[in-house]
């Protein structure tokens, strides 16, 4: 009974990990775990980043242009 108890506790906690955005660390140096909150850092609509509307319709041009001149 206990075994089962310790797979369900490890797989509940891994499930809320995953789910939010926590990082467990472990810091050698001072032997210990410390728990930290991801952050993302989203460029979403700045012009030159990889996720905008203008970036990845320039990326498509792009890809469509050396389609056509590629030598064959």
């Amino acid at each position: 009974m206990r075994r089962i108890a310790l797979i369900a506790a490890t797989v509940i906690g891994s499930a809320v990990l995953s789910l939010s955005p926590l990082s467990i660390k472990y810091l050698a140096t001072q032997k210990s775990v410390a728990v930290s909150e991801d952050k993302a850092n989203a460029a979403v609509g700045k012009p030159l980043s990889a996720g905008s509307v203008a970036g990845v319709h320039r990326r498509q041009e792009r890809r469509q242009h050396h389609q056509n001149t590629a030598p064959k």
